[in-house]
């Protein structure tokens, strides 16, 4: 197994400046990862503020209940009495689901959260569980039905469950059928490559939706597969059990609102100030706070003392709003910003596992957090990596290309490679002739505008023309050396393919799945070996087979 860094694409990002410790940038947070003093604080503020928080022991028999609808692993378990006892902390990261496991992104979160919480428990020398947060409450269900892979002919085909017909509800609430699970399992069987591991991949993700789950219960269940055996515990924001223990904190949002609202304002000024742009913008007059209702999931807003929604479903008092959260909590869910304040409530989150998006939003949250009497947990930055397959090992040795050069510079060195293959050097020729012809056509150009102004015109767009069809016959002319040379030129879209597909990252468009199908179930083995970094940062990963 070979690991190298990738520089970033973007070293100026928040995220990035967060993550080299940057001093101006760990203001907005308070703590740093890479000091050692961070954890320890963090751990003393939790085992001062245990009876701000809800009941653990009444959260960790609502995750006990949870986790019996996902295989079962030892470890699971054992990660289920942890959180049971009175000093034990958590590592959290979260997602919302995937079909059949989603984006490698996911992944790589769900593996920092475990290597997280196991780095963390030697630091402390106490029990800390990797818990992996879905976000089942959200309703982006096109974020949630689909995943990539690399057909067997070759491109990206994208499997997918339509949304059915119908309000915009939660994902958790999404019914789906046994007819739709059967097709995507269908299409999937088609497109994937036949491989030794196809048929046990196919069989297994069967079995986790013969009940016609919705996605995110899938989602966990996949999930649980590929990670209980590491002591992974799985939640599901929407889950209604752990709703009734949320009431409290909604409460708080709801009666504190005005507060909440003024103290994002403050976070956001404090992240313009220091030059960078908002990665979540607060609405003014926002509650945020969602309603799931008979007509979708809607967002809440303040009309002088009223919670409304704004195409009209929706208007409730302050009271009304209190009693609904007091009979039936459930109907209520967090956004992106309050979402991070529920965490921190219902669990003693000592740190949590956040992609560079989510670092950027997070800037201006020390102050809500310091308005309800919390504090920010530690934030680590998500593990990034891109895989690199022995066949595209090759084929850049064979192009003399880095991993970087395709990442940031694909289509130049492409072009300059296919121009070295032209031995008749026709761009300079073309050059060379354009140049020539400019020149003997200037004269012919002056003449006849001085006879008459107006040919003056003419004249130009003829001389436009002419160079037109030069450039034109240039073209065709290396569409001619590249059908010579098409077999290397399709090693190099193979390139791409592979380590930066539709010029993307690799982590954001192939599922799991794609590498799983190639590689078997000890390809997923083989990543807890990877070398854990506490502040994240893209790496090269190259020999991860056992072959």
């Amino acid at each position: 197994m070979n690991i190298s860094s990738l520089k970033d694409s973007n070293p100026s990002s928040l995220a990035e400046r967060y993550r080299f410790g940057d001093s101006e940038v760990n203001e907005l947070f308070g703590k740093h990862p890479s000091h050692d003093a961070s954890w320890l604080d963090r751990a003393v503020h939790l085992d001062k503020t245990v009876e701000d928080r809800a009941d653990m022991k009444q959260v960790a028999a609502v995750l006990r209940k949870y986790q019996a609808k996902l295989p079962n692993y030892e470890e699971a378990q054992k990660s289920l009495h942890k959180l049971e006892q009175s000093n034990c902390l958590v590592v959290v990261g979260g997602q919302q689901a995937g079909l059949f496991g989603g984006a490698l992104l996911i992944f790589y979160k769900a593996l920092s959260v475990i290597q997280t919480a196991r780095d963390a428990e030697k630091r402390l020398g106490r029990p800390v569980v990797p818990l992996f947060w879905i976000a089942g409450e959200d309703h982006d269900y096109d974020e949630a039905n689909h995943v990539n892979i690399q057909a067997a002919e070759g491109g990206i085909r994208r499997i997918r469950i339509e949304r059915p017909e119908g309000p915009r509800l939660a994902v958790s609430r999404t019914p789906l059928t046994s007819q739709q699970w059967d097709l995507a399992l269908q299409e999937l069987a088609a497109q994937l490559p036949d491989t030794e591991f196809k048929p046990a991949l196919l069989e297994r993700l069967q079995s986790h939706v013969t009940d016609a789950p919705t996605l995110s219960l899938a989602f966990a269940r996949l999930l649980a597969d590929w990670f209980g055996n590491q002591g992974l515990v799985l939640l599901d924001a929407d889950d209604p059990d752990l709703r009734e223990l949320e009431a409290p904190m909604f409460r708080e949002l709801t009666v504190r609102n005005d507060d909440l609202e003024a103290a994002l304002k403050i976070g956001e000024d404090q992240v313009l100030s220091r030059g960078f742009k908002l990665q979540a913008e607060v609405t003014p007059g926002s509650a945020n706070l969602f309603l799931h209702h008979e007509q979708g999931r809607l967002l809440l807003h303040k009309d002088k003392d009223n919670f409304v929604d704004r195409r009209g479903h929706v208007s409730m008092s302050h009271q009304q709003m209190l009693d609904l959260m007091a009979k039936s909590p459930d109907c209520l869910s967090t956004n992106a910003l309050t979402r991070p304040l529920m965490q921190d409530y219902i669990l003693p989150v000592l740190a949590a596992v956040l992609g560079p998006s989510e670092l950027a939003y997070w800037g201006i949250l020390s102050p809500a957090f310091k308005e309800f009497g919390m504090s920010m947990p530690l934030l680590i930055p998500r593990q990034s990596f891109v895989y690199l397959e022995s066949n595209i090992t090759k084929l850049l040795d064979k192009y003399s290309l880095t991993v970087e050069q395709v990442l940031t510079d694909w289509e130049s060195q492409r072009a300059e490679w296919l121009g070295k293959q032209d031995e008749w050097h026709l761009d300079e020729q073309f050059e060379l002739v354009r140049k020539q012809f400019t020149e003997l056509y200037e004269p012919v150009m002056n003449t006849v505008s001085s006879l008459k102004p107006g040919l003056a015109t003419m004249a130009q767009r003829n001389l436009e023309k002419i160079l037109e069809q030069m450039t034109f016959l240039e073209s065709r002319s290396m569409d001619a050396i590249s059908k010579q040379h098409e077999a290397s030129l399709r090693q190099w879209d193979r390139i791409q393919l592979s380590l930066s597909p539709m010029a993307k990252p690799q982590e954001r468009v192939y599922g799991t799945i794609h590498f799983l199908n190639r590689y078997g179930r000890e390809w997923l083995a083989l990543w807890a070996d990877v070398p854990y970094v506490v502040t994240g940062g893209q790496r090269l990963v190259e020999g991860l087979t056992s072959r």
